[in-house]
């Protein structure tokens, strides 16, 4: 099947109608669906518009005017390129995100932070906290060596920093 001319306008004005490619290759005969889809994506035809609509209005993304923002707040905007689904045409367009992220601090309750025994690893035991301090290639490195209960491998203070909730942790990191 050879693309003529009238076949190719044909095609352009069924696409802009938003015709599927089945029913496009339906009313031009002797043509399947994938053929139609290739030409399409070699004609680089935008996407098609929707029942009612133009196919400039099936691209262009709605923004609605929103309210200004609290102070307390820290909000950028950020254009970001996004793949979408139209029809059989996978489109790519740039958005613009309003970033939103709110910074609370939260003070931890009745938290006691230890002094560390100051231990090093030849001294540790079962019943020690094995928390490292400092950096290990400098001379002040050191262990925590508190108290460990139930035989954990670090105090009471250290297990909260170690083992945080699912929840926590994925409030914490965004």
């Amino acid at each position: 099947m050879n693309w003529t001319d009238e076949r190719v306008e044909k095609l352009k004005k069924l696409w802009s109608e938003g015709l599927s490619a089945s029913q496009i290759a339906a009313q031009l005969g002797g043509v399947s669906r994938n053929a139609v889809i290739g030409k399409v994506h070699r004609l680089n035809l935008p996407g098609r518009a929707k029942a009612g609509g133009t196919a400039t209005a099936a691209r262009t993304p709605k923004r609605s005017a929103a309210a200004p923002r609290a102070a307390t707040y820290a909000s950028r905007v950020a254009t970001r390129t996004v793949t979408r689904q139209q029809g059989a045409t996978m489109l790519k367009e740039e958005i613009e995100i309003d970033a939103v992220s709110e910074i609370t601090y939260r003070p931890a309750s009745n938290v006691v932070v230890p002094i560390s025994r100051r231990l090093g690893l030849t001294e540790l035991t079962e019943r020690t906290c094995k928390w490292p301090v400092g950096d290990p290639l400098k001379d002040d490195f050191h262990f925590c060596g508190n108290d460990s209960p139930d035989s954990s491998p670090y105090c009471t203070y250290h297990q909260r920093m170690a083992y945080q909730p699912v929840h926590d942790r994925r409030r914490n990191n965004g």
